[in-house]
């Protein structure tokens, strides 16, 4: 079963603050598919997931890297940051190997419409939008491996 609704973000700290919720619900194994545009707030809410997990300094945007992997003792849990925006097809994804970084971690996906069908379909999927008042609203999807932990309580 699927389940959808959606949260009010205030602000760029009500967006990392919601990463910081989200933190404490991971485990090996999770993908965390996020959408929207330019500035919408993607990486900020994969900034609040990982000072939550434990990152002392500011996360950088992995646009360029394409994949920025953090590991124990850095993080109490692996994860890897990944933003596909430069990605032209599906298939590029192949070569990056987030099958093998999900083995024994979480995947933070920017993007993840880069990878169409090839998408997990357990991903937790949010998507964050301007909301019109200068706020941003996040519509979330959560199967059925989220349904006992999202949204946070």
């Amino acid at each position: 079963m699927t389940r959808t609704g959606t949260i009010p973000l205030a602000d760029a700290h009500a967006t990392e603050a919601l990463g910081r919720a989200l933190a404490p619900l991971l485990r090996a194994g999770d993908v965390v598919a996020l959408f929207g545009d330019l500035g919408a707030g993607k990486t900020s809410l994969a900034r609040g997931v990982l000072a939550a997990l434990g990152l002392a300094e500011e996360a950088p945007s992995p646009t360029f890297a394409i994949v920025q992997p953090y590991a124990p003792p850095e993080v109490s849990l692996p994860v890897a940051h990944v933003d596909l925006y430069r990605l032209d097809e599906p298939e590029d994804a192949e070569e990056l190997g987030l099958d093998e970084l999900l083995e024994d971690g979480v995947l933070l996906i920017e993007w993840p419409e880069r990878l169409g069908a090839a998408l997990w379909p357990e991903a937790l999927r949010l998507a964050i939008e301007p909301d019109g008042n200068g706020g941003r609203r996040l519509t979330w999807t959560a199967p059925a491996p989220w349904e006992a932990r999202w949204p946070p309580r």
